[in-house]
């Protein structure tokens, strides 16, 4: 059914039938076709109180080394190439199912543990400034006892560089603490960077409301309708981090400290915020196209107005016109010397007449 609405909105100008593809062809039990890279970048970083080492591996089997080794270990994967993640998943115990969603395409957030491992696996969100568009990409983190694997779909681009540096000072907490305060860190990034994504939507959805207040054409109910499109893909993407969130709080693991527990409870307020301030960008879209709605009938008010004084003014002399260009023999007043004159008057008159009435009971 699906897709037979997504034929239909192919053949509908201004609709962005590649978002509509997005929002409507989704689903769960269908698997989803990824292009695996043919390899991955791999780097690790093995840190505790006294001191980090950074790592740039070039064979995924080189990170098995670092498993158990007394130290807290990062091992941050750029790209997904399926051999890669199998090794790393029988090495480190990752049970078949979680490996089965790493390699899934378009997955819903979600937490679990399994077989002594915690997995979460959300969505970094980018904003394309030159097609009002947001990107995003699957990130997917497996917690262990004294290391955190990440895995990225994009090797080239990231938002983890804060948490890198913060590993180079010594007296930080990350270094202080064990790898679920790591993950609290890479999951506080990417719940920040969602801010940084909304406030780009904060300065569309004005520069829409000025559009539409300023000048109303028919490209403003297209940019209207990309909006909401990309507010529904970013409730999409933020809305189940909250059960994520909350999953983790609630998961009484091992491998979250209590202590850490406030700073997880932290992000929660704040993935609570984003999603009411999404609620908040959808009324106010909505309330967007309203107004232009209300703009549209309005302005095609103005024009029947416009329609129906002209109509009114030209109905006397039509009337006139009508009545003296008859076919019959005997008209009065037809024959008179100077009725041509007088008839031309009496519409030139009876109009000016109606305008002043029409001026004075402002009817325009």
């Amino acid at each position: 059914m699906s897709r037979k609405i997504f034929d239909y909105l192919k053949i509908i100008p201004g609709i962005s039938a590649e978002k509509s593809k997005d929002i409507l062809l989704v689903n769960p039990t269908v698997a989803s076709e990824r292009v695996y890279a043919e390899s991955s970048q791999l780097s690790v970083y093995a840190f505790n109180k006294e001191q980090v080492q950074k790592y740039a591996l070039a064979n995924i089997k080189d990170s098995f080394l670092f498993k158990n080794n007394g130290l807290i270990n990062w091992i941050d994967i750029g790209g997904i190439c399926k051999a890669d993640i199998e090794n790393l998943s029988t090495e480190f115990n990752v049970h078949a199912l979680l490996m089965e969603d790493i390699f899934s395409v378009g997955q819903r957030p979600k937490m679990d543990v399994v077989e002594g491992v915690l997995f979460c696996q959300l969505n970094m969100l980018y904003y394309d400034q030159n097609r009002y568009s947001i990107e995003s990409e699957q990130v997917s983190f497996v917690l262990g006892h004294d290391y955190l694997i990440s895995i990225q779909e994009d090797a080239a681009r990231d938002l983890f560089d804060p948490v890198r540096n913060k590993l180079q000072l010594s007296a930080s907490k990350l270094r202080q603490r064990k790898a679920d305060y790591l993950l609290y860190c890479l999951l506080d990034v990417i719940v920040d960077n969602y801010f940084i994504v909304m406030e780009k939507l904060a300065l569309r959805i004005e520069q829409i409301e000025d559009e539409v207040n300023n000048y109303t054409h028919q490209q403003s109910l297209k940019h209207i309708n990309l909006l909401r499109k990309e507010l529904i893909l970013l409730q999409r993407h933020i809305t189940p981090v909250r059960d994520l969130i909350a999953g983790i709080i609630r998961s009484e693991s091992r491998l979250i400290e209590k202590r850490n527990i406030k700073y997880f409870k932290d992000i929660n307020d704040h993935i609570t915020q984003a999603y009411e301030l999404s609620e908040n960008y959808r009324d106010m879209i909505a309330g967007i196209q309203d107004l232009y709605i209300n703009n549209v009938n309005l302005k095609l008010n103005e024009i029947m107005k416009v329609i129906a004084v002209f109509t009114c003014l030209m109905a006397p002399a039509t009337v006139i016109g009508g009545i003296f260009g008859m076919n019959f023999d005997v008209i009065p007043y037809s024959h008179m010397h100077y009725g041509f004159y007088w008839a031309v008057s009496a519409m030139i008159m009876v109009p000016l007449l109606m305008l002043v009435v029409f001026k004075y009971r402002k009817w325009f």
